[in-house]
């Protein structure tokens, strides 16, 4: 079937299906694709430097060069306003941390680096997590289950799958292990833009939501609390989130492309 047939099946039923703008051309995913590998490759860069000692900065320093390096552009720098190139959030910190010369990585650290890059006009966006030295137990959990969480999301995933699945697969096993997930901030559409429709909640019911089509691109990113999953926001600096009660937060963040018989993870 092709889009106008799939459209007008599932609105007989009442689901709420995706604009054709959501749905990406061939040339588009291919042109994600490749700014995917090379998000990969810096975020892979990071992974081989990172240690205890560094400051952020340091980090953004080193995310700034890598992109240029390979031909890309640092999304983030300029964004809204937002001063560095990518997005350092360490322990408390759920996301959009400022690198800064202040901040150094001590033992015992986990710390999110959020890299989105430009490639030949086309936008990629992932993160990973990174512990510093040697951490506790309850941040190896913390860290493991989050990185689970994103992989229970990953199993749902597939053409015409609801929303609702993949936010269910998330917060659900994020409870099973004690922690709790963040709902004001979830993923998003990207791959022309930086921000782009649908909004992706990691939290919902199944079998609910935007039915999500093939051709479809955008980033799964919880935010899994050790605590409470309440959050606020930098009054300073108007930009990085906290857990409310100063619990341990991590985020794990994908792009990923709904295919004709599954998906495919562009950048990660």
């Amino acid at each position: 079937m092709n889009y106008d047939e799939m459209v007008l099946k599932y609105k007989k039923i009442g689901a709420p299906v995706p604009t054709r703008e959501m749905i990406k051309t061939k040339e588009q995913i291919e042109g994600i694709r490749q700014a995917g590998i090379i998000n990969n490759k810096i975020l892979d860069i990071v992974a081989e430097k990172i240690h205890g000692g560094m400051t952020t900065l340091e980090i953004d320093n080193l995310v700034h060069e890598a992109t240029i390096s390979l031909g890309g552009i640092p999304a983030p720098l300029g964004y809204e306003g937002f001063p560095k190139s990518c997005c350092t959030s360490i322990n408390d910190q759920v996301c959009h941390g400022i690198p800064s010369e202040k901040v150094v990585l001590k033992n015992g650290d986990i710390i999110n680096v959020d890299v989105t890059t430009i490639y030949n006009g086309y936008y990629a966006d992932a993160s990973r997590m990174f512990k510093i030295g040697i951490t506790d137990d309850r941040a190896n959990k913390l860290v493991k289950v989050t990185e689970e969480c994103l992989a229970e999301a990953l199993k749902v995933l597939k053409p015409y799958c609801r929303l609702g699945d993949i936010g269910y697969a998330i917060e659900h096993h994020a409870r099973l292990n004690g922690f709790s997930v963040v709902h004001e901030i979830g993923g998003h559409g990207v791959g022309v833009g930086f921000h782009e429709d649908p909004y992706i909640p990691h939290f919902g019911k199944r079998g609910t939501g935007l039915v999500m089509f093939p051709g479809m691109i955008f980033t799964i990113e919880p935010m899994i609390n050790e605590g409470t999953r309440k959050v606020f926001l930098d009054a300073e600096n108007n930009w990085t989130i906290y857990t409310m009660d100063g619990g341990w937060s991590a985020q794990v963040e994908h792009t990923v492309l709904i295919t004709e018989d599954g998906f495919e993870i562009l950048a990660k």
